[in-house]
């Protein structure tokens, strides 16, 4: 499981082993972990470290002392090394002398031939953009650039960039992860163990050991009702092909059983004869959980669906038009004891909250969970999903936009709900099935040729049985 820290907890953490530690010693450690992956992007993007040409760009705190020591580590390597000094006389003078003894220079701006740029200016304690003198140094090179700790410019809790920022191709991170590191423009990500000891954090985020050992497998004594019957209430005349993709994607998530109940029951069973089709909810017999609402419109029918999913006792995921029709009467979910997961893009979320998402797509995504009794899975190329009564909060970030196309929330949707079925928690089923999603997403682009290729919701449904065993 990924954990992701604030910088007040990364403070704590750091301060009893500064205590323990000679002077700098946390800092050249750091420093040297950052000059190790300075130095395989180099040899990645150009076969060595000896005879590249590397500017660190450095402020006043402790990154741009990282900065520097990472440059004098490479000098030893060969490397060619110099350094723009925002506010030369705040900068870390051990860094600095280190760096000059060991042949670095000091110029004012980045080389044009430079090979890669340091991003030193600000750490987790800075906030707002880059400053004008900041923002021209990076502006006057296209060297790819290796952030420390995080691209400044962008805000360390939301990831949010309201102005000039660096656009890193490499952030490495000291110590922990930190929540712009998922929610941010960053790059690739490497993480350098410091040696910190970190307590369970709320915030979390999903790897792929993480969703397979929560990924239902039938045992030995399982038949097709004991790993989960999922009930669909999705599509209508308007709109049959949610049902086809959510119905799809329930039977492709988990080997036990489908219920459908809606219009379209004629297109769901020529593309899925193995789903039991019942002509209304009340008929469909025994299911563990309900997925209702992609495509299902927002008419006295639709508003009688989704008044009787969560009339149940039973967990259930509702999306697209089922929110529509739940923020025009938040009363349907009201006190609701069993499972409620609420699957909002950003406009779905403003109609629910009364508000825009805003920048703080944590607090956004938590308030609402907390105001409505349900967890909340908000959409996006990261999708946040926070749980209502613990604050436990997963980020997953998609690492690409190939799931941004029509109909592919009505296929999260149904994975959704046939993890919920099994018996997941609620939180862990809607990050568990995000993350499948992203990954089906992308090997649904995949093709051939040199590059990723357009896909769709339909592609995406076809890869999440692959997906899943790539788990």
């Amino acid at each position: 499981m990924r954990h992701y820290y604030t910088a007040d907890a990364i403070r704590e953490a750091e301060a009893p082993l500064l205590a323990s530690l000679p002077d700098g010693a946390l800092m050249r450690r750091a420093a040297y972990g950052l000059a190790t992956a300075i130095g395989r992007e180099l040899r990645r993007r150009t076969g060595g470290i000896a005879g590249r040409r590397v500017c660190a760009v450095v402020g006043s705190g402790d990154n741009g002392g990282d900065a520097l020591w990472a440059a004098t580590f490479l000098l030893r390597r060969g490397a060619a090394a110099t350094a723009v000094l925002l506010n030369r006389e705040r900068a870390h003078a051990k860094g600095l002398a280190a760096f000059c003894k060991a042949g670095g220079r000091v110029v004012e701006t980045v080389p044009t031939a430079a090979d890669l740029v340091i991003d030193g200016v600000v750490g987790i304690s800075g906030s707002g953009p880059l400053r004008p003198n900041a923002e021209a140094v990076f502006a006057a090179t296209t060297a790819p650039v290796v952030a420390v700790d995080i691209p400044s410019g962008i805000d360390v809790y939301t990831g949010a960039a309201d102005g000039p920022h660096v656009r890193a191709a490499l952030t490495v991170t000291f110590g922990a992860l930190k929540p712009v590191h998922a929610l941010g423009d960053c790059g690739q990500v490497e993480l350098i163990d410091i040696g910190l000891d970190l307590p369970p954090t709320a915030l979390l985020g999903f790897t792929a050991a993480d969703a397979k050992a929560r990924w239902p497998v039938p045992g030995p004594t399982d038949d097709k009702y004991t790993q989960g019957v999922t009930g669909v209430l999705s599509g209508s005349a308007a709109y049959p092909g949610a049902a086809v993709l959510s119905t799809g994607a329930a039977v492709a998530a988990t080997s036990g059983m489908v219920r459908y109940a809606g219009s379209a029951a004629q297109q769901v069973l020529s593309q899925w004869p193995e789903v039991v089709a019942a002509p209304s909810p009340q008929a469909a017999g025994r299911v563990q959980a309900w997925v209702v609402g992609p495509g299902l419109g927002t008419d006295e029918n639709g508003k009688a669906a989704l008044r009787f999913a969560l009339d149940t006792d039973l967990p259930v995921i509702v999306d697209a038009d089922g929110l529509t029709l739940l923020a025009a009467d938040p009363a349907l979910v009201a006190g609701r004891d069993a499972p409620t997961v609420l699957t909002p893009h950003a406009g779905e979320y403003e109609r629910l909250a009364g508000q825009p998402v805003g920048a703080d797509r944590i607090a956004a995504a938590r308030g609402l969970a907390t105001r409505l009794g349900a967890t909340i899975l908000l959409k996006g190329n990261v999708t946040v999903i926070a749980e209502p009564g613990s604050g436990d909060t997963y980020l997953n970030p998609a690492g690409q936009s190939w799931a941004a196309t029509a109909g592919s929330g009505d296929v999260l949707s149904g994975i959704i709900g046939a993890l919920l079925a099994a018996g997941l928690a609620p939180g862990e089923a809607a990050a568990a099935a995000a993350f499948v999603h992203a990954r089906a997403a992308n090997l649904s682009a995949t093709n051939p040729g040199p590059g990723p290729a357009p896909t769709s919701a339909s592609r995406i449904l076809a890869h999440v049985r692959s997906a899943i065993a790539s788990l």
